[in-house]
């Protein structure tokens, strides 16, 4: 009776703009008699619904009609909306369906209503990204570029070999302090722009490069100061500098939520000359912290006593931040081409608001994007519903739904419901940040995709256990099959890929800190290397890939396939995750394609996909008339021989599905 996702029942589809009419339609059966249709809305926050009459508008077929109406929402916001019809037999709730394809109905009341998100009409979103590749590296186990490692502060230690495993044991006093380095810095960074270069990659996200007395970096000791063991300013610049001559840009980690115990801010360890909020209660960062009980008891971040929360909308906290010299449009003015905002969901609203006014005024080209793990669209956070993605704050997130559909899928759940996760998304959020979403499969919060797609679940086990896993020949074997998979779609999936740094060489590892070893250099596995390079070209070349349509078109039997396409390019992608083959059948349009990865549809349309495999088509351009083939009746006939018994039975299993 009503799609969410069709545009037979609403258009335009997904989010729109405020004052942007929405058109929707509801085809009700003949048999019940409706003599009246109507659409509810509830704006999010807003107490009370709106109810609206729809107008009968024609038969659709001859059993069934059509009623619609015009919305016109008048301010950005979420609004919730579902139907009622009067009937013969009264009248009866039109809702979301509980179970299938999320944009469907049903006349059961299930309390599921559909959503329209609609953002400010003046929101834009950077350019530049779109369409490109990110990377993400974390700067201490990239590369090094053996500048000598002079005046280590005191805590640290150097480990003596770049192939050491990273420390993961506690040190005498019971504690992981994470003060283990290998020595990666900046000027390592900037001679491997090559190589970035070369996997075509268009932007590197750096996790925190500030100083800070940990190898992550999140326990932020100076935010006005390069870390001395990653180089200085000025290294910053010349990075950013250089990277721009290779068309990449640079993106910094903001951690703004919580510093370090162990900074000029607090100086609980007495590091600084100070005074720091910890020493002095009159220290002039006193107003950032909360003391329950001056100077040991204090608000931390998720209870880690060296990272003490900041009250982000304290004055001064806000002016050293985002103020015309704060923190946010230094490092714009050094070189850097946007943020990245660690636990963005825990940064409250106004210090949000501030904080892209800062960054937009220094460079309205600039990129803000937040670390949101769920649905950014709708997420409430501290008792609030969220609005990042309206208009004010963040031009994207980081895309963890799609990488746990991805990595879902391929590790076995079902393809429907992970297929529903990915049109869910695309539904709810603005088509500007749709196109800039961070779409990974692993980050240094996560354990590596290749452990995930072939080692053994960790199940909570600990460090002990973690350390002592590696993936058998066997393991690897498929592991890098099935990250081959997970990188096709991570490519031509709506947004933008993101590597995290050695997904590409075939690291493996579970979560911090062995998803965090060093680069292996002279030790990639090169066959995984030579394809992420390819994958880099093609997306380059499909302009579909930069914010063309998404069209589902088979989420079943072990295979999850799709279209993007755009008014000059289109692209067929299908990921077979069986052990067995798969076969179907290609629209018409699809018989002339063009395979860029994996088999050509046979002269029937017929697409083979070979076990653990995936096929990407690229739809040529429609041939000039005079070389186009004769009418197929006229066509001259292709003698195929049968195939004999034995032939059909090493070809495994034939499936078949119509596209």
């Amino acid at each position: 009776m009503f799609n969410s996702r069709s545009s037979s029942h609403r258009s335009p589809l997904g989010a729109v703009a405020e004052q942007q009419p929405v058109h929707l339609r509801i085809t009700v059966e003949r048999e019940l008699h409706c003599s009246a249709a109507y659409l509810h809305v509830i704006r999010d926050g807003v107490p009370g619904e709106e109810c609206y009459g729809m107008f009968w508008c024609g038969m659709n077929g001859d059993d069934r009609e059509w009623w619609e109406c015009h919305y016109i929402p008048q301010a950005p916001g979420l609004y919730f909306y579902y139907f009622t019809i009067d009937t013969w037999n009264g009248s009866l709730s039109l809702q979301r369906a509980r179970y299938g394809p999320g944009g469907q109905s049903t006349l059961e009341h299930t309390g599921l209503l559909w959503q329209l998100t609609v953002y400010e009409k003046s929101f834009t979103t950077p350019d530049w990204l779109a369409g490109g590749i990110l990377y993400q590296i974390f700067p201490d186990r990239f590369f090094s570029s053996g500048t000598p490692k002079e005046s280590l502060p005191w805590g640290r230690t150097m480990h003596a070999s770049w192939e050491e495993e990273p420390e993961w044991r506690p040190n005498e006093q019971g504690k992981i302090t994470n003060s283990d380095y290998f020595g990666g810095d900046l000027c390592g960074i900037r001679e491997k722009l090559p190589y970035l270069h070369s996997l075509g990659v268009t932007c590197i996200y750096l996790n925190p490069i500030f100083e800070a007395h940990s190898n992550h970096r999140y326990n932020t000791a100076d935010y006005s100061r390069i870390d001395p063991l990653l180089g200085t300013e000025k290294d910053f610049s010349s990075l950013c500098r250089e990277a721009a001559k290779y068309g990449i840009r640079v993106l910094l980690d903001g951690v703004f939520s919580h510093t370090g115990s162990d900074s000029i801010y607090f100086n609980r360890e007495g590091r600084y000359p100070g005074p720091g909020a910890y020493q002095d209660f009159y220290s002039p960062y006193a107003s950032w912290y909360t003391f329950r009980h001056w100077p040991d008891d204090y608000e931390c971040w998720w209870n880690f006593d060296t990272l003490p929360n900041v009250k982000e909308t304290d004055p001064h906290y806000m002016e050293y931040i985002t103020g015309e010299r704060g923190i946010v449009r230094k490092w714009l003015k050094a070189g850097a081409s946007g943020w990245r905002l660690d636990v963005a969901d825990e940064l409250p609203d106004p210090f949000l608001d501030k904080l892209r006014e800062a960054t937009k005024a220094e460079n309205p080209d600039a990129l803000i994007l937040g670390e949101v793990w769920e649905d950014a669209s709708n997420k409430s956070a501290y008792g609030q519903r969220r609005r990042y993605l309206l208009g004010r704050q963040l031009d994207s997130v980081m895309n963890y739904p799609f990488r746990n559909a991805v990595l879902g899928f391929l590790t076995g759940a079902s393809p429907s419901d992970m297929m529903e996760i990915i049109l869910s998304v695309a539904e709810n959020y603005p088509p500007q940040v749709l196109r800039l979403l961070m779409n990974h499969i692993g980050t240094h919060d996560t354990e590596r995709a290749l452990t995930v797609l072939a080692g053994e679940p960790s199940s909570g086990r600990g460090r002990d256990w973690q350390s002592r896993q590696k993936l058998s020949p066997d393991q690897r074997e498929r592991g890098l099959r099935l990250l081959r998979l997970a990188a096709a779609m991570q490519f031509t999936l709506p947004g933008v890929p993101c590597i995290y740094y050695g997904d590409e060489a075939g690291m493996e590892g579970y979560r911090d800190p062995f998803n965090r070893a060093p680069y292996p250099w002279g030790k990639e596995d090169q066959s995984l290397l030579k394809f992420y390079r390819r994958l880099g070209a093609f997306r380059r070349s499909c302009s579909c890939l930069k914010e063309g349509t998404f069209e589902p078109r088979m989420a079943q039997d072990d295979v999850m396939a799709y279209i993007r396409q755009d008014e000059t390019d289109a692209v067929f992608c299908a990921v077979n995750r069986s052990e067995s083959p798969r076969h179907f059948r290609l629209g018409v349009e699809w018989h002339r394609a063009e395979a860029l990865f994996g088999a050509s549809p046979g002269e029937d349309g017929e697409l083979f996909l070979e076990p653990l495999s995936c096929t990407i088509l690229r739809l040529l351009p429609e041939p000039p008339e005079e070389c186009r083939r004769p009418p197929a009746a006229e066509a001259p006939k292709m003698k195929v021989p049968p195939r004999t018994a034995s032939e059909l039975a090493s070809a495994g299993p034939r499936k078949t599905a119509s596209f």
